[in-house]
């Protein structure tokens, strides 16, 4: 009844009561009847707090849970605070008629837990006495510190013995259920994980895919490139050869030949004027008729011209567009 009081209450906190040490930790008391299950008093771990007031000269371990106080415990020279494993406390408070147990995440905060409440026992000497100070004596490493009367001390044998006891199977279950938590987490980091690998694996396939669509595109393009180098060069050659003249010699050397035959019956109309009229008449209709076509041919060879540039700038156009795709590819490769 004490205990729920306690618990249950509102803590009040005077002008001069300031905190001077806070840490974290699952909070558990004795099961009053059994003597040896813990029950928890919190879901998960809460600030632990102590508290000094410099009015009354007392130090108090308070924690609240929410809007409910689940220790409100007055340290006095008496206590002890028993280190059961690497991460789990307990002290008896004989004023609340309970054993408060808590379970800390790291064995450093239990060590600096266990400093601080030796430093406040210790502070507490010398100080009023509370009242009650015949109360049982608190468990320390699993033996029991007689009062100066003796008596009891059956009882309080036993009840450490449980309360010990109790203390590290509660540990223990503690321990296996944050081994439980780490295991799930485990399962599902691995399950988590696989499924990444196949997701690496399935995008690794279609990127080699991809790579191998790209390379076997990138051989067809070579050999369409190869193809306009040709057209490319034949086509030039052909051009120089159009702006050189050869396509005119023909005619050129036919020009002079006939300039020399006419140059020949010339010589000969002046020894047969009488036959020389009708020949001289048809070289010169030969002659007008050759000059003509010359002329048709120096139309046509500029025609021809014109076309071949047009088709040259074409090409050169399509050798830029397959130089530039060329160099994307490389780059994309």
């Amino acid at each position: 009844m004490i205990v729920e009081l306690i618990c249950s209450s509102t803590l009040h906190f005077t002008m001069g009561e300031q905190p001077i040490f806070t840490t974290r930790a699952h909070v558990f008391r004795i099961d009053p009847v059994s003597k040896k299950n813990w029950l928890p008093s919190s879901k998960q771990a809460v600030n632990i707090s102590y508290f000094y007031d410099n009015t009354k000269n007392i130090y108090r371990i308070i924690s609240v849970d929410g809007s409910k106080a689940i220790i409100n415990s007055t340290i006095n020279p008496s206590m002890s605070f028993t280190k059961t494993s690497q991460k789990f406390g307990q002290w008896s408070d004989s004023k609340a008629s309970t054993v408060y147990g808590l379970g800390f995440s790291t064995e450093a905060e239990l060590n600096k837990f266990v400093e601080k409440f030796n430093e406040v026992k210790e502070a507490t000497k010398g100080g009023p006495s509370e009242k009650g100070s015949g109360e049982p004596p608190n468990i320390v490493n699993s033996h029991v510190h007689h009062d100066r009367t003796g008596s009891g001390s059956s009882n309080d044998s036993s009840n450490v013995v449980m309360v010990t006891s109790a203390a590290k199977d509660s540990q223990l279950k503690y321990e296996n259920d944050r081994l439980k938590i780490a295991l799930a987490q485990s399962s599902a980091n691995a399950k988590k994980w696989e499924l990444e690998l196949q997701t690496l694996k399935n995008n690794n396939a279609r990127l080699t895919t991809a790579l191998q669509e790209s390379t076997a595109n990138v051989e067809e393009w070579k050999k369409q490139l190869s193809a306009y180098k040709e057209d490319n060069a034949r086509l030039k050659k052909r051009n120089s050869d159009l702006e050189t003249g050869q396509g005119e010699s023909s005619l050129l050397q036919d020009k002079n030949d006939l300039q020399q035959q006419l140059q020949a019956l010339s010589l000969a109309h002046k020894t047969k004027e009488k036959n020389s009229d009708s020949q001289v008449g048809d070289l010169e209709t030969q002659l007008a008729m050759t000059t003509q076509q010359l002329e048709d041919e120096r139309e046509r060879n500029q025609q021809k011209s014109q076309d071949l540039s047009s088709i040259h700038n074409q090409l050169a156009d399509v050798i830029k567009q397959a130089s530039t795709l060329h160099q994307a590819l490389g780059e994309q490769l």
